[in-house]
C-alpha cells in the first residue's frame, strides 16, 4: 500500500491498495473519522484494506460509500464482500449493473475482454451485487470533502472519475493507464465504446485539474500523471 506522504491536508489521506491488476483507492477523512473506497479491486486486496483501516483506527464501518469507477472485474473483485462487511452503499452509473452482474454483451474485440472476465469470475468464485445509489453526470457527493461525478465513456458507457475541488484532483479510473514505460488509452479489446474516448478526453482537457489519479500506475504521484496525462491528449 502507497500514500501520498505530501498531500496538501494532513486532515485527508489517500491510500492506494495494490493488487495484481491496479489500484482501487482508500480515501481517509481524519477530521470526520471515515473513509471512502474508489473502487473494489480484484483479490488479494482486503488485508491491505484492514491493516490500514487499522492504523486509522477504524473498522469496516467507518468505510461509508464505495463509489465504482465502472463495472470491469478488476475493480469489483472484492464488491460483495466489502458490503457485506461495511454495510456501505454501492454507488455507481446505472450502466455498470450489467458488467457487475457479470451479463454485459460484449461486442467486436471487446469480446475477449468479455471472455476474460467470464474466466476470472469463475476462478475467483465472484459474486456481483447491486447498485444502491445511481450515479448521474455533474453530481455532488459529500464524501471526503466534496467529490464531483464526471460521466467518462469510452472505456465503459457508464465509466466515471470523480473529481475533488478542494485539492484539484481527478480520480480518473480506467480512461487511461500511467506507467514509466507508456502512458495510454486502454488496450481496445478493453473497451465498450472508444468513439466516446474523444468527448471524455476533451471534457478532462477542459476541466484541467493540477492532480490526476488513475487505476492503473507505477507509483502514486499525481502531479506526475497529470503531467503524463497532459502529454497524452495534447
Amino acid at each position: 500500500m502507497e500514500t501520498e506522504f505530501f498531500f496538501p491536508d494532513p486532515a485527508f489521506g489517500i491510500y492506494a491498495i495494490r493488487g495484481y491488476h491496479g489500484c482501487f483507492h482508500l480515501l481517509v477523512d481524519n477530521a470526520r473519522h471515515e473513509a471512502v473506497l474508489i473502487d473494489a479491486g480484484l483479490v488479494g486486496e482486503m488485508s491491505q484494506l484492514k491493516h490500514v483501516l487499522k492504523e486509522h483506527a477504524m473498522d469496516w464501518s467507518g468505510i461509508r460509500a464505495i463509489l465504482l469507477t465502472h463495472g470491469h472485474l478488476d475493480h469489483t473483485g472484492n464488491l460483495a464482500r466489502l458490503k457485506e462487511l461495511t454495510s456501505a452503499p454501492i454507488l455507481a452509473h446505472p450502466l455498470e449493473q450489467p458488467h457487475i452482474d457479470g451479463h454485459y454483451p460484449y461486442t467486436g474485440a471487446a469480446r475477449l475482454c468479455g471472455l476474460m472476465e467470464a474466466t476470472g469470475r469463475h476462478a475467483f468464485h465472484y459474486r456481483g451485487a447491486t447498485i444502491d445509489q445511481f450515479l448521474t453526470p455533474e453530481m455532488e457527493l459529500p464524501y471526503w470533502g466534496g467529490l464531483r461525478v464526471l460521466h467518462l465513456p469510452g472505456h465503459a458507457e457508464g465509466h466515471c472519475a470523480f473529481y475533488s475541488d478542494r485539492f484539484d484532483l481527478l480520480f480518473s479510473g480506467d480512461l487511461f493507464a500511467s506507467y514509466w514505460f507508456s502512458v495510454h488509452l486502454p488496450p481496445s479489446f478493453l473497451n465498450s465504446c472508444p468513439e466516446k474516448f474523444p468527448v471524455s478526453l476533451q471534457r478532462v482537457r477542459e476541466l484541467n485539474p493540477r492532480r490526476v489519479i488513475p487505476n492503473h500506475y507505477d507509483r502514486l504521484d499525481s502531479e506526475l500523471h497529470r503531467r503524463r496525462l497532459q502529454c497524452l491528449i495534447q
